[in-house]
């Protein structure tokens, strides 16, 4: 049977969490002077450390306990704290398909963790052959799959990912940054019967609070408990919760604009391809797109000079830019920002 807790760290199993003066007495009313807080001010007062009304919401759009829910201080603190979880420094490794999202590179450095990079197939799919293969390493213990996937905008296969979770002993991480403007269903559903799963979402993209840094996992409720233990005190400003509070009591705001991106991103491709110097589209199940040119240095610093900024990822695909889906209007200029470029 697996348990969450035969896989972390020994000095995190016997980690005792700080306790906050929030932790001591929940309740919202009264004069409060246990935390040496400024009685003075507007936002004086320390935040919930449990993020509770955000949960609840949370919990209720997902339909799914609030016990199995981690708010993170944007989905960068959640790869963090399950780098430092489950992988010991210097010792325990971690997975990821390449391209996708850099951070999983950047924070299992910060943490002195291994990462193993299995390339992606021309197609930008998981080869299960070379899965296989780095199966075999006991030190592999915590696999990130980016789905649908930055920078190639495609969903995995869910086959696939079943057989991962299914094989793999350790934990398996789906960061769904891009589930919203995806067809797909959502990782989510399947939740109870992977006990191995996290599935990472975030606010920063489909609900417009990239500024406010807040991001959600959802795994078992043991696995919750772990990540709970670790994370700082307050580690979501009052602020920000109730930025996305009120993200989620607009939520027909949300869908309104979450339709009006995924239209773009059909109109952009159709009109991209017709560009002299664009060699292809990938499809894409994100709010951006993946094309490839024929020289992306020369076609990046040539919008920079029109003011129109994409991201240059020649480096990671050849001769590769990924654009966001901006607004009809940004849309436009784009497509004419293009069509003034001669390469």
């Amino acid at each position: 049977m697996f348990k969450a807790r035969n896989l972390i760290r020994e000095n995190i199993a016997s980690l005792l969490p700080y306790s906050s003066a929030r932790d001591e007495f929940s309740g919202i009313d009264g004069i409060f002077l246990d935390a040496n807080e400024n009685p003075f001010g507007e936002w004086n007062r320390y935040p919930d450390p449990h993020q509770k009304e955000l949960k609840k919401k949370l919990s209720q759009l997902k339909t799914i306990t609030s016990k199995k829910i981690f708010i993170g201080n944007g989905s960068d603190e959640i790869i963090d704290l399950a780098l430092r979880i489950f992988c010991n420094p210097n010792q325990d490794k971690a997975l990821t398909f390449s391209p996708t999202y850099g951070m999983y590179d950047v924070s299992a450095a910060i943490n002195s963790v291994k990462l193993i990079k299995a390339p992606l197939t021309s197609n930008f799919q998981i080869d299960l052959n070379l899965f296989e293969e780095r199966l075999k390493d006991d030190e592999l213990k915590l696999i990130f799959i980016c789905s649908p996937n930055n920078p190639t905008g495609n969903n995995i296969d869910i086959t696939v990912i079943e057989k991962i979770l299914t094989k793999f002993k350790g934990i398996v991480i789906i960061d769904e940054a891009y589930i919203d403007f995806s067809d797909a269903p959502s990782w989510l559903s399947v939740l109870n019967q992977f006990p191995n799963l996290v599935v990472s979402q975030t606010f920063s993209k489909a609900w417009g609070l990239a500024a406010a840094r807040v991001g959600v996992c959802y795994a078992s409720e043991e696995i919750i408990e772990i990540f709970n233990r670790v994370k700082p005190p307050y580690n979501v400003s009052s602020l920000n919760q109730k930025a996305a509070i009120n993200a989620l009591e607009n939520y027909e705001i949300f869908q309104k604009n979450i339709q009006i991106i995924k239209e773009e991103r059909e109109k952009l491709k159709i009109e991209l391809i017709k560009i002299d110097f664009v060699l292809k589209t990938y499809p894409s199940e994100a709010n951006f797109l993946l094309i490839k040119v024929t020289n992306a240095n020369q076609v990046y610093n040539q919008l920079v000079n029109q003011r129109i900024i994409t991201r240059n990822r020649a480096t990671i695909v050849t001769n590769c830019l990924r654009i966001s889906i901006g607004s009809p209007s940004e849309n436009i200029q784009l497509l004419q920002a293009l069509k003034k470029i001669e390469i």
